[in-house]
């Protein structure tokens, strides 16, 4: 039995992350110049009316729990403060390019267990937009991140903290906003 485990746990590390690159049509926005009215950065301030610790536990989807207690605690608006735990496989996606359309790239390792080590990001009008770092149980300190996607399973249980805020955040997280 010692030796099933290693050889188990060697073949979980060793299969391949799969990758799709997603590219989006083109559209009248993205030629769309910089608006001069928007301005290059600004601040919105504000205070938490709560923090909530929100817990996910084994086999289920990250994601898809973060978004029913989003809905169940009637958040509008909040910073993602921190995120720790386990997962049993992954999915993400990172930008690919430097101009709009931006491309996405997928990844997706279903079965390819990792720390779930950080995660940080906001709910704005109640939608999260959250990013994660996983550290891959490989030898090689590897890490890989990215924005949450459905498919990030949890193995021993999640942790995600959120500071729920008072203020509208608007426009953050809006791309054509620019």
């Amino acid at each position: 039995m010692k030796l099933f485990i290693p050889l188990a746990l060697a073949l979980a590390l060793s299969a391949p992350a799969s990758a799709q690159i997603v590219r989006h049509p083109a559209t009248k926005e993205d030629a769309r110049p910089n608006d001069p009215k928007v301005p290059d950065s600004y601040v919105l301030s504000g205070k938490f009316d709560r923090v909530l610790v929100l817990r996910a536990k084994n086999k289920t989807d990250l994601l898809t729990e973060m978004e029913k207690q989003v809905k169940a605690q009637n958040i509008r608006n909040a910073v993602i403060l921190s995120g720790i735990g386990s997962v049993r496989g992954y999915r993400f996606h990172n930008v690919t390019g430097r101009d709009y359309p931006v491309p996405d790239m997928f990844v997706s390792a279903p079965n390819t267990p990792a720390d779930f080590i950080a995660m940080n990001g906001y709910v704005v009008n109640g939608v999260i937009h959250a990013h994660i770092i996983l550290a891959l149980g490989d030898n090689k300190g590897t890490t890989v991140s990215g924005h949450l996607e459905k498919g990030t399973e949890v193995l021993t249980f999640a942790i995600v903290t959120l500071g729920v805020m008072n203020t509208d955040l608007g426009r953050v997280d809006d791309l054509t906003y620019r």
